[in-house]
Formats: structure tokens, sequence, C-alpha cells
């Protein structure tokens, strides 16, 4: 086993490799989770902001694949939260992953079921208040990311948040291959997520438009919608996000919509692309590394020429 996975976390997952699948709402089904624990990674189910009956019809199609440990992401902003976590804890899941506010009031719920807690976050200050709070590590996600992101860039954010925490580090944001992971693990990372990778594999279930429209991006291929009104989100350039940004120059003047119309924005228009392909009203949401992924792999080729590559590298 190499050093790297002997950390207490990975050895207690039962990882062959220090690689986490990002966790996608809509993308990341039980069965890409399940498959990806399976091929030795830990795979993450999305939730975003599904109800707990769909949380746990994931998280069973995920056991048909896989008797091996893999995670929960949840979204904190989510109306449902309460019951997807009392879902989790219910059937037994290992980690749960979250994003868009403070996991805290959950930590210690969570530990005494023997879950491990790890939180994205986009800076230090963050990274340092998660630390106090307890969670177990923190992906530090940089900018390069598909879906909501912050506004530093994985080189700036990972070092400096592993000088500032004793915790796991994985990194995050523009990472597809293993010379990405190689440079992770010498910005101090104890591991590394992907996400748009896994989008673009034979186990994803997203939409046939939505892995040909990653295998045919380019490096120039994303924009970030919400720099004016908020809720930054990296997508692919598609006819929808490049009318999204022109019209977030006007709707900047307009009231700023309720809860309930971002919901069913978000997981509209998410759902569109993962699901029905909608390349003209969906958000297909992938990072930069769009360029760099040229054809569908299974996860199991994925993992293995990605680790392979990157000790090499690190040797």
């Amino acid at each position: 086993m190499s050093f790297e996975l002997k950390k207490p976390l990975f050895e207690k997952l039962g990882m062959k490799y220090p690689i986490i699948q990002g966790g996608m709402a809509w993308a990341g089904t039980g069965h890409l989770a399940g498959s990806v624990s399976e091929a030795g990674g830990l795979g993450i189910i999305g939730t975003g902001y599904w109800k707990a009956d769909k949380v746990r019809e994931e998280i069973h199609r995920a056991r048909e694949v896989t008797d091996k440990p893999f995670g929960v992401n949840v979204m904190l902003l989510s109306r449902h939260i309460r019951e997807v976590f009392d879902v989790i804890i219910e059937e037994g899941v290992k980690v749960v992953a979250t994003g868009a506010g403070d996991p805290s009031p959950f930590i210690e719920e969570l530990h005494s079921h023997d879950i491990f807690v790890i939180p994205v976050i986009p800076s230090v200050g963050l990274a340092k208040m998660m630390e106090k709070k307890g969670v177990d590590a923190v992906v530090a996600e940089g900018m390069e990311s598909g879906g909501h992101i912050g506004s530093l860039t994985t080189m700036t954010l990972v070092p400096q948040v592993v000088d500032a925490v004793d915790i796991p580090v994985i990194a995050a944001g523009g990472i597809g291959d293993g010379r990405g992971v190689a440079a992770a693990f010498m910005l101090g990372a104890s591991g590394v997520q992907m996400g748009t990778r896994f989008l673009a594999s034979e186990e994803s279930e997203v939409h046939d438009n939505f892995k040909n429209a990653v295998v045919k991006a380019k490096d120039i291929d994303t924009l970030i919608t919400g720099e004016i009104m908020g809720n930054r989100a990296r997508v692919l350039k598609t006819k929808m996000s490049k009318n999204f940004v022109k019209q977030e120059r006007i709707e900047i003047q307009k009231p700023k919509p309720d809860d309930d119309a971002i919901e069913d924005l978000e997981n509209g228009s998410l759902r569109r692309a993962v699901v029905d392909g909608d390349k003209t009203t969906g958000a297909f949401m992938a990072g930069q590394i769009s360029g760099l992924i040229t054809e569908l792999k299974p996860v199991a080729d994925i993992l293995e020429d990605t680790w392979s590559q990157a000790e090499d590298l690190l040797n």
C-alpha cells in the first residue's frame, strides 16, 4: 500500500486509491457512486434538492453494485436536509460530504453513528472553522471545478489550506488525470476529488448529449453563471448558458428571486441537462478539465490509469 493511503480516513474506508468522486447533483447516482467504490475509490451520491425517498432509492442502487463504503453529498441549503440525514443514518452510510452551508449542527449526531463528515470549502477561513467544529477532512475546491464554485484556484487554495489545518485536505478542481493528482500531492493534499472525469465514464448515467459535450469540449468551453447575481456556477458553453449570462445584466435590476424560484431553476435546468440532454434549456455543469477528456472509459480504468500515472510521476 502506498504511503499516501496510510491515512486513517482512507484505511477505514477500505480505499485502494486516494480518489473521491465528486458529489454531483443528479449526475452522482447510486450506480455511479457504487461503481467508483467497487473499483477502489470513494463514490459519492449527489442529492441536490432531492427528497428523502429519492436519496434512499439511490443508496439502495449503490448497494446493488458494491458492498464497500460510499458517501452521500448533502446540500445544506436544501429544505429536505433533516429527512435526508435521517435516511443516511438509517441506511448506515459511512461518509457525508456537505456543501452550501455549515454542517456543524449535524456533526455530533453523524459522528455518533460513525459517519465521517467531509465538507467542501472554498477558503482557508472556512477550512479552519470546519476543523474547529470537528469535521474529519475538508475538500479544498478551486474555481476550476464544475458546478457551484468559489473564487480561488486550486493551485492557490490547496497549499494555503494544508498549511492552516491539521486534518486531511482533499484537493478538487481541475484534476482529471495522474498529472493533476501528482500536483495535488506536491501541494500537500492527502487525496483528490474528481467530478467531471467521472461524468465521461461508461457507468455514468448522464444523457449521451452531456457525455459527448464533455468529450468534445475544448479548454475555453466553460463559463461562469451568477457572476453578477451571485450563486456562481461553472457550466459548459451552450445557448442556454450564454443567454443566461447576458440576461443577468438585465435581471440584476429586478428583485431577487425567492428560494422556491431558485430551487426550481437550479433543480430543473440541471435535471434537463443530466436526464434529458436538453441543449437548449439544460445547465451542463462541468469543470475546465473537460478540455483534457477525449474518451469515455470504465470507472475502473479511470481510477487505475490515473493513479498509475500519478505514482510514476511521484516516484
